[in-house]
């Protein structure tokens, strides 16, 4: 049975648009449209569509509160539709703070030209988050495929009891996706201000969502939190956030420093978790926890398993409390997890063993 998709949104040009990029995945069958959250609210509880596409700037109710509204009456993964606007990024937060699962950009010339880029994007998206929402097995089976081709060395994951630390932690690098957002969240919100070692972190996030993401986290944290600009200093109670649309890296030469350098299209992700972690194992070793928290895919995976050679500790979050099980699964399969843990687990374990 295709998966049934309500799609939300005022403009009925971008309405048409979606039906028929969404109508043409055989997986997928839009049952309903609605034009403002007022109307979303009353569509999802007669169709119980399985997946929900949300413009958040809309006329009677606005994107957000009908996402909070949904989700407190029957819970259902809702994609949301941002502008790539700082002002876009912000009320995108307040969506996935309400309960939203994930987001997309809102690109009128993509959409206009039919691109299939897009449609693949978007089909992938809707599946692996309805399929991630539901839990259970079906989301492993799904969208494990390309982790198990590209970073696999076992089916059982690594899930070894608790245990103190090996070594002197000089660097926390924490990566993640799919629900990141409100995962880093959890797990920053549990640090003292006082908390011993420098963070960094990387989430997949388009450029302006970065800095808008770090001035939130700022403001719920004790810790400070700031978007990474090239030369920043690392130190203890502070989380650097690389921003989107390029990569952070770790000062060899002038070590205590991050470096910022340009995307490159030959990479799938801005910022990517790989190169972050790859780039601390060559410069702090042994001395890095790397975190890899909920999302789709696999990047980290190499990440991970370069700094497993140099004989750092990787803790990795288990599949019940992520929102989609790929990236940490990845890292789980291919027995590069020293812990795996729920998202709730590691702001207290990082609290008290750091």
């Amino acid at each position: 049975m295709p998966l049934k998709v309500l799609v939300v949104d005022d403009s009925n040009f971008f309405q048409q648009r979606l039906r028929h990029m969404i109508g043409e995945h055989p997986d997928l069958r839009v049952v309903g449209i609605a034009a403002n959250g007022r109307e979303a609210i009353e569509k999802a509880g007669e169709l119980l569509p399985d997946i929900i596409t949300m413009d958040y700037e809309m006329p009677v109710l606005n994107g957000v509160s009908a996402v909070r509204e949904i989700m407190r009456r029957r819970p259902v993964p809702i994609l949301m539709f941002s502008s790539l606007t700082y002002e876009g990024a912000r009320i995108t937060l307040d969506a996935l703070d309400a309960g939203a699962v994930d987001f997309m950009p809102k690109n009128f010339a993509e959409v206009s030209r039919d691109s299939a880029a897009l449609k693949h994007k978007l089909h992938q998206r809707l599946i692996a988050i309805a399929k991630g929402f539901a839990g259970g097995a079906a989301a492993a089976g799904d969208i494990s495929a390309d982790s198990r081709r590209t970073c696999s060395a076992g089916d059982q994951a690594a899930e070894a009891p608790a245990a103190a630390l090996k070594n002197r932690v000089d660097l926390v690098v924490i990566g993640a996706s799919t629900g990141g957002p409100v995962a880093l969240t959890e797990v920053l919100s549990s640090l003292p201000a006082n908390f011993a070692a420098p963070i960094a972190l990387v989430q997949h996030m388009p450029q302006n969502f970065t800095q808008a993401f770090a001035e939130r986290l700022d403001k719920q944290c004790r810790i400070a939190v700031r978007e990474a600009a090239d030369g920043d200093r690392l130190r203890p109670g502070l989380a650097l956030l690389a921003p989107g649309g390029k990569q952070m890296l770790f000062d060899a030469r002038n070590k205590g420093r991050v470096k910022v350098l340009p995307g490159d299209d030959r990479v799938n992700y801005k910022p990517s978790v790989d190169i972050s972690f790859g780039s601390a194992a060559n410069v702090y070793g042994e001395r890095v926890l790397g975190l890899v928290l909920t999302g789709m895919g696999s990047d980290g995976c190499e990440g991970a398993r370069l700094l497993k050679a140099r004989g750092a500790t990787i803790w990795s979050q288990d599949e019940a409390s992520s929102v989609i099980y790929g990236m940490p699964m990845a890292v789980a399969r291919a027995r590069l997890s020293d812990q795996v843990l729920s998202l709730q687990a590691f702001g207290p374990r990082l609290a008290r063993e750091i």
